[in-house]
């Protein structure tokens, strides 16, 4: 949706800077990245743990459309890499959220110098911005999100990102702004595309290599007077993958 252009798609992931034993698969040829590609989860084979069916298909949804594969910029999509999967086990932790104030009082109005000021932890957002969404979508195409054609499903995520036409208030839910679980959405999902593959998502470490980021290699000396020039090597994960 939002990432087409090859320089708008790139200045967007640049500036948003596991089951199985890997070691049979690494001794079987194949590089440690390479294993750990095939060791993570299928998108198609998995099952969501946190969202629930009609909620995992939104998801699908509209992160394929946040990272669309196959753009001119030739970086995977999210889908690709795992990226719904990355929120699930995110929202799915207990942990995920805790940090924030949830004592009150909320002023869903007050500009973002005032911190957050939201009565909902980040799932509780996930689950109410989902079903407003489906809601609205229902009472104008007739159809859930996920089965809208490619132009509606921008045309409603634009709406929902300005907080244009999707009115959650008028929806029922006076104290969530449709921004602001978009912006969720959106930094979830760009969370998800370059993180480390252990979170889950980035499988295979396709977003770093698209974008040439290194990883976690443990020295640059030899490349910190080094100006302009592409850095050569492969990415390397926290556990120790290379691509």
């Amino acid at each position: 949706m939002l990432l087409q252009k090859p320089t708008t798609r790139r200045k967007f992931l640049l500036g948003s800077l596991l089951a199985l034993p890997l070691s049979d698969l690494v001794f079987k040829g194949l590089t440690a990245a390479q294993a750990a590609e095939m060791a993570a989860p299928e998108l198609a084979d998995y099952k969501p743990i946190f969202f629930s069916s009609d909620e995992w298909q939104f998801i699908l949804a509209a992160t394929d459309r946040l990272i669309p594969a196959g753009g001119n910029g030739k970086a995977p999509g999210a889908l690709e890499t795992n990226v719904p999967i990355f929120i699930d086990q995110q929202l799915h932790s207990p942990e995920f959220g805790d940090e924030i104030y949830m004592q009150g009082p909320f002023d869903v109005h007050a500009p973002a110098t005032m911190g957050y000021q939201i009565p909902f932890t980040p799932q509780q957002m996930y689950h109410t911005g989902i079903k407003l969404v489906n809601q609205w979508t229902q009472s104008s195409y007739q159809k859930a999100f996920h089965e809208l054609t490619l132009e509606e499903k921008d045309a409603v995520l634009t709406k929902v990102n300005k907080n244009d036409g999707i009115d959650f208030a008028a929806l029922g839910e006076p104290n969530l702004k449709a921004s602001q679980f978009f912006s969720q959405l959106l930094a979830d999902t760009k969370h998800g595309y370059l993180a480390d593959p252990m979170y889950g998502g980035n499988k295979g470490m396709k977003a770093w290599i698209a974008i040439g980021f290194p990883g976690a290699r443990a020295s640059f000396t030899e490349w910190v007077k080094q100006h302009n020039v592409p850095y050569p090597l492969g990415p390397v994960s926290i556990m120790g993958e290379r691509a």
